[in-house]
């Protein structure tokens, strides 16, 4: 080694040879980083950071040597071949590819070592070519030991650099590899040099086609500039590349952050996706990067302007198992890593989805026995006497319909509890559609009741053949069953058009045919009979007698409170109507109300209860409010809004202190009208609150159309909700329903604690029930109204005055 080192400083300009190891440092360290581009880069942009990084490396050896041969004084005269220069940077260039290629092929030790071996023969390949091409006037000797030693050397710090620069990617790694590399071109080259004697002989003649020093010098330099410009760029490709790096990753971990699934797409290709994303689809979100959109969506969603607008559109994410997952994408432009793309929010909407179908299912079906509701029984009678109309009546076909009501069932739940009650209401839904075939229909219409229709019959005795087989499976229940099993059932049996010619009279005719069933004995089916008048003629002297019982004096109030749960705070009464008859007595509403309904006598009777009511809470020391229930022939009054208004206006009580309840049932028989006069009652400044939600039509379209300021849930649905599972999953949609549109809800019929326990647990805000206080004359009230004398109306209280508007009647 002391030839070497004799070499090194007595046959070389030392400051040139500094110069020869600062380029050849900076041409190495620009390797190293450009390493990192080629082993990240896709198939698409590698070839191209090979080249570069290869031209840089290739180039910055080359030069390297050539700074060095200047540097080197033999003290005769000396140049150099140009062609085998050239052949020298060539060389350097291409073996220089090739192990850089290799070493980033996979990142495993034997191909870093391997591919490492080859760039430090290329190095090897580059000195001694460029040694060949070095023309001097006298003999070259060679040390081939030295040369041995030079070349190991070489290819082992080479092969060390490169594993040291790939095995991990920081800014050590990549200094440290670009020492060793420049420690195997330099210790290469002077040990080379080392390894040389030249004797002068004046007989050797220098070729007239060499290149001067000189010459060479300028190309050194020249090489030199090259090397400088690619390792600016390469730099500051670098420094690009970092920013570009920490802008992803932070953007990537803001989208982690995020519950929703986020991607980032150029056009329809996906370059970046959060781990919740990877979560919904059952693939990491590394995969996902680079993947196609249209394998985990439809078509074409990126083209959907509306979307790009911030519009949210429903599709179908493809997860990995093959299912289908219904999501809500919004998308967005954004500026990433320099260039405009689209970032797409995937929300999971499986949930909503199935709340809305709970809904949609509550508003067509009952919840207790899934048979149809009285809205689809409606539907599907008016159907089929419209399809009789056309085409069956011509052919001597009948329509029957058959009215169930099951025998003292309300013993059984007075005697075994609702749960009782309910098991049974389900066997009575087994049995009766067990035996109806594919066409005829069974319906719930509300607590015992259930209607079934059976289209096209031969003939009228095969309705009746029909309901004997019901009746029939009931009895084999009983039998078969331990403990009692199922009551009785009693069957009105009614015939389109035979015994009517419409939907109302058919399901008149049928009901009267059921009371004639129960009446005689029970558990036994009756065709309508044109007999059968005695009912009617009843019900025209309770219609007469309602009529005269406002002006007796008859009727009075009763008052339920209604708290609110989570506090117990009293939040204000419903007045309820009773009837005291000098004859019969106390009269139940629940009959009394549909014969005033049937005759029109409930627009008196309710205008009656809107005045009392309203009056009777004006005189309340404490503000609480006042429900009052509407019936649809009030509310399809046109002069219904003016009323109120008078009525606020006698009694001096503040319009917010009132609330009107309105059944959806009241609504449909002429929604324009309804949705004017409610628009007109809620500019006064009163409440409007939805009544027995979940029964009758339930329609969703309904709370979206018309200005509700609250919704209550019938009592039906809070019965034993804290252990029936598939009630109390209907409740909490509502509840969830009601809180999306922000409308309080109200449980109607709370009777037990833990009723109320879980109503509390699922935040509904009121609620109403004898758990929480028996309707009673507001006197037993006096501690909670703080009840006073009338006093005159307050001016500042009074609602509006009502526009002069007329209004179209029906």
């Amino acid at each position: 080694m002391l030839t070497v080192y004799n070499c090194i400083v007595n046959q070389h300009d030392l400051r040139l040879v500094v110069l020869a190891a600062l380029v050849c440092g900076i041409s190495c360290f620009s390797a190293a980083n450009l390493l990192h581009h080629i082993s990240r880069s896709t198939d698409r942009n590698r070839l191209a950071w090979l080249m570069i990084a290869a031209t840089s490396t290739g180039f910055g050896i080359w030069a390297t040597h050539f700074i060095a041969m200047l540097a080197f004084t033999p003290g005769i005269p000396s140049a150099y071949d140009p062609e085998l220069s050239v052949l020298s940077l060539a060389a350097s260039v291409t073996l220089t590819a090739a192990g850089m290629w290799i070493a980033t092929l996979r990142d495993e030790l034997d191909y870093h070592l391997v591919g490492g071996a080859v760039l430090g023969g290329g190095i090897a390949a580059m000195h001694y070519i460029g040694m060949a091409a070095f023309e001097v006037q006298g003999r070259i000797e060679w040390n081939l030991l030295l040369v041995a030693v030079s070349l190991v050397a070489g290819v082992a710090l080479a092969a060390l650099a490169l594993r040291v620069v790939l095995r991990r990617s920081s800014f050590p790694a990549a200094c440290a590899s670009a020492v060793l590399l420049t420690l195997a071109i330099c210790t290469l080259h002077f040990i080379g040099m080392g390894a040389v004697s030249i004797f002068p002989d004046s007989s050797i003649v220098i070729s007239e086609y060499t290149i001067a020093p000189t010459s060479q010098a300028f190309a050194a330099a020249a090489a030199t500039l090259v090397i400088l410009v690619l390792a600016a760029s390469a730099l500051w490709i670098d420094l690009r590349f970092r920013r570009q790096k920490l802008e992803v990753e932070r953007m990537h971990g803001l989208a982690n952050a995020a519950v929703e699934g986020l991607i980032v797409c150029d056009g329809t290709r996906i370059v970046s996706a959060n781990d919740s994303m990877g979560k919904l689809t059952g693939t990491p979100a590394e995969t996902l990067n680079g993947m196609e959109l249209g394998r985990l969506f439809e078509a074409g969603i990126t083209s959907d302007a509306a979307m790009l607008e911030g519009q949210p559109r429903e599709a179908e994410l493809k997860n990995r198992d093959g299912t289908r997952i219904p999501v809500e994408l919004i998308a967005r432009s954004i500026d990433y890593c320099g260039k405009p793309h689209d970032v797409i929010a995937v929300r999971d909407i499986r949930e909503r989805k199935k709340a809305e179908e709970e809904i949609l299912r509550l508003a067509h079906f009952d919840p207790l026995t899934g048979l149809a509701n009285r809205r689809s029984f409606s539907s599907r009678l008016e159907a089929e006497i419209a399809s009789m109309n056309r085409t069956a009546t011509a052919k001597g076909r009948h329509l029957a319909l058959l009215l169930l009501d099951l025998d003292r069932f309300k013993e059984v739940n007075d005697l075994y509890g609702h749960g009782a009650g309910d098991a049974m209401l389900q066997k009575v839904a087994s049995c009766a559609g067990g035996v109806l075939r594919h066409g005829q229909m069974l319906a719930r219409l509300g607590g015992d009741e259930f209607a079934i229709i059976v289209p096209n019959l031969p003939d009228p005795q095969a309705a009746g053949r029909i309901a004997a087989s019901v009746l029939a499976a009931m009895r084999e229940e009983n039998r078969a069953a331990v403990g009692g099993g199922l009551v009785s059932a009693s069957i009105g049996i009614a015939i389109y058009p035979l015994d009517a010619e419409d939907q109302t009279s058919l399901i008149s005719h049928a009901d009267t045919a059921l009371y004639r069933a129960k009446t005689e004995g029970r558990d036994t089916y009756r065709y309508f009979e044109a007999s059968m008048g005695a009912e009617a003629r009843d019900k025209r002297v309770m219609e007469h007698e309602l009529r005269q019982a406002v002006v007796r004096g008859e009727f009075y109030l009763v008052y339920q409170p209604q708290k609110e749960i989570s506090s117990g705070r009293m939040v204000g009464f419903e007045a309820l109507i009773r009837w005291r008859h000098p004859e019969r007595g106390d009269v139940s509403p629940a009959i009394f109300i549909p014969v005033a309904e049937d005759s029109g006598a409930i627009g008196q009777i309710g205008d009656w209860v809107l005045e009392a009511a309203c009056e009777e809470a004006a005189s309340w020391e404490n503000p609480l409010t006042v429900a009052v229930n509407v019936s649809a022939v009030q509310l399809h009054n046109p002069n219904f809004s003016r009323k109120v208004h008078e009525t606020l206006l006698k009694s001096g009580l503040a319009p917010a202190r009132l609330e009107l309840e309105i059944t959806e049932t009241a609504l449909v028989k002429d929604m324009p009208r309804a949705l004017a006069t409610l628009r007109q009652v809620k500019a006064l400044g009163v409440h409007v609150a939805m009544d027995d939600f979940g029964t009758g039509y339930s329609s969703l379209s309904n709370l979206r159309a018309f200005p509700f300021d609250k919704i209550k849930i019938d009592a039906s649905f809070i019965k034993a909700v804290d252990t029936n599972g598939q009630v109390a999953a209907i409740v909490r949609a509502v509840l969830g329903l009601g809180r999306g549109l922000g409308l309080p809800v109200l449980a109607e019929g709370v009777e037990t604690l833990g009723e109320l326990k879980f109503l509390d647990a699922e935040a509904c805000e009121i609620g109403q029930g004898y758990y929480l206080g028996k309707p009673a004359p507001i006197e037993a009230f006096d501690d909670l109204t703080g009840h006073r004398a009338p006093a005159a109306p307050n001016p500042e209280e009074q609602p509006p005055a009502m526009p002069r508007q007329r209004v179209r009647s029906a």
